[in-house]
């Protein structure tokens, strides 16, 4: 400290502040709509803990229920308990690069809202499994000892995912990083009121509704914020979000449909496991959807997600998995990912 430069023995005022940085501070306020929902997300925040758990009679159901019930809740994680740090880290982005006060304060709403997602996973697993985390715990049935290889194939491909993340957050422009929030609102909003339609247990009917009224906020956010960013975008960041919609696709697959075997790296059995655990939960009567019925809402989503692009003439990518044509994009790895869900 003692060999410090020091400025105030030399100028009148300080020299200017090297960026990004979080310095110097500012609240200006250009988009309404996003103070709107910061102000709904106030209104509208729940909390897991409160809700009624004593009504989830873990007895009714056989352990190879538990054990798959569990699982669903296992691969959402991947994605959805993986979203406080997602965002935490976006947040500090819109810090840095001094965005309006309304876009800061929608990102620490988001980084809350997920915090509360992920919390909903880690108390269904560990009331399901009687064990906090699902790699630790001891299988009781083959479905289970099955579904946790799985689990463990998941967690080692969302650690992929996260290294990656790290490595694109400084690099792309926030505009960029907003088509790929996107891809995973619009897929999580179709989901979540499926789960909610069809589950009977009235806990996690509750969750579903409130995570999905959540994921409409954050819909609602990324659109705002495109409105304002993507009539300026350069042809550059429009190719860029062209590989990201392809790359969003794959990764999200991994929930929102099933996980390409030639992007994600899994043994061959992680599917025939993963289908098997499905129908015992959707027997037991929590709300998977089908296999045909992932794909129709996927391919909707989708279609919902190019109309939006194609407002702003921004070239939609190929993608045959649901029969939608475009752009032609091979050259996707996990290094590219950076949508979240």
């Amino acid at each position: 400290m003692a060999n410090k430069e020091r400025f105030s023995d030399k100028m009148e005022f300080p020299p200017e502040i090297a960026q990004p940085n979080i310095y110097p501070l500012s609240w200006h306020v250009k988009t309404r709509k996003l103070q709107e929902v910061w102000e709904a997300s106030l209104r509208e925040y729940w909390q897991p803990e409160k809700l009624p758990w004593d009504t989830l009679d873990v007895d009714s159901y056989s352990w190879e229920e538990r054990e798959s019930i569990a699982y669903w809740w296992t691969l959402l994680s991947v994605f959805d308990a993986s979203a406080p740090p997602v965002f935490a880290a976006a947040l500090i982005k819109t810090y840095e690069i001094h965005e309006e006060d309304p876009v800061r304060k929608c990102f620490f709403s988001v980084t809350s809202d997920e915090q509360n997602h992920e919390i909903m996973c880690g108390m269904s697993i560990t009331k399901l499994l009687g064990h906090p985390d699902p790699l630790t715990y001891e299988p009781k049935t083959d479905i289970g000892r099955r579904l946790q290889k799985n689990a463990k194939w998941l967690y080692f491909n969302g650690s992929r995912y996260w290294n990656g993340y790290k490595q694109a957050v400084p690099k792309y422009d926030l505009a960029v990083l907003f088509s790929s929030f996107l891809m995973g609102e619009i897929a999580s909003a179709t989901i979540f009121k499926q789960m909610h339609d069809n589950a009977r247990e009235p806990l996690f009917k509750e969750a579903f509704k409130n995570i999905g009224r959540d994921e409409g906020r954050h819909m609602a956010i990324c659109m705002a914020v495109m409105e304002r960013d993507y009539p300026g975008l350069s042809d550059e960041h429009r190719s860029t979000v062209t590989k990201q919609i392809r790359a969003g696709y794959l990764f999200l697959s991994g929930v929102l449909f099933e996980p390409p075997m030639e992007f994600w790296d899994l043994p061959q059995d992680f599917i025939a496991n993963q289908r098997e655990g499905e129908e015992i939960a959707r027997n037991a009567g929590f709300g998977i959807p089908t296999y045909d019925a992932k794909r129709e809402n996927w391919r909707n989503a989708i279609i919902n997600l190019k109309g939006v692009l194609d407002h702003y003439n921004i070239p939609f990518p190929a993608i045959p998995e649901v029969d939608i044509t475009g752009e032609e994009v091979s050259d996707v790895s996990m290094q590219d990912i950076i949508p979240v869900f």
